[in-house]
């Protein structure tokens, strides 16, 4: 469990365990039903991810910035992705393509044994990998590599979570994963819709779940 005691703003106003309750009551309503990745989110306090001036609205469930033009994801929109990724199993090893400020990643820490995370941006690889140290989470490994070709030197993944929308699906990336693995991402230029991949015996099976809004995929570090 993360000890809250010390970490900035803990228990006050808007940052406070009841507020983070409130949260997670509507996205129970919102159809999220895998109460471990509801633990998860509960557990995981969203406003150290976020600047301090955007602190009353860290359990919003909307997205915010986190500069050098990214966001942090709407809380629905982790809960929904990693709900689809554990499919009611224990992970193991998990790849997240975008590591952001580190909070998608943090609540991938609750669910899998181990997750990589890539960020192709330093200033962000860095704040990440300071704020998870402040949580003390160790079971994610940080990277700062442009993560559009995923991370063959630790494939396979039994999960791969995309942060970014992709024109398309990489078939680099999609053969990162084990079988019996799943990838969660977004897909879409013009229109965007979050789609799973998953791949059995036989292949790879794609479906289109719901219309969805992600900052671009960009190649190349930064």
């Amino acid at each position: 469990m993360v000890d809250l005691t010390n970490l900035r703003h803990a228990g006050i106003g808007m940052t406070s365990a009841r507020t983070r309750g409130r949260l997670i009551e509507r996205l129970r309503n919102e159809g999220i039903k895998d109460e471990t990745v509801l633990a998860a989110m509960n557990e995981i306090p969203r406003h150290i991810f976020i600047d301090e001036a955007l602190g009353t609205r860290a359990y919003d469930d909307v997205s915010l910035p986190i500069g050098h033009g990214q966001t942090i994801s709407q809380p629905y929109i982790v809960a929904r992705m990693t709900e689809v990724l554990r499919n009611g199993k224990q992970l193991n090893r998990v790849l997240e393509i975008g590591t952001g400020c580190g909070y998608q990643a943090a609540v991938l820490s609750r669910v899998a044994k181990e997750v990589y995370s890539l960020e192709r941006i330093q200033p962000l690889y860095e704040r990440a990998r300071k704020t998870l140290r402040e949580l003390k989470i160790n079971n994610v490994n940080l990277r700062y590599i442009d993560g559009s070709a995923g991370l063959p030197d630790a494939a396979p993944f039994d999960g791969v979570i995309m942060a970014c929308a992709a024109p398309a699906l990489s078939a680099v990336l999609r053969e990162q994963l084990t079988v019996g693995g799943r990838m969660v991402l977004p897909m879409g230029t013009q229109e965007q819709y979050l789609y799973l991949i998953e791949r059995d015996e036989n292949g790879f099976r794609e479906s289109r779940l719901e219309a969805v809004k992600f900052v671009p995929l960009v190649m190349g570090k930064a």
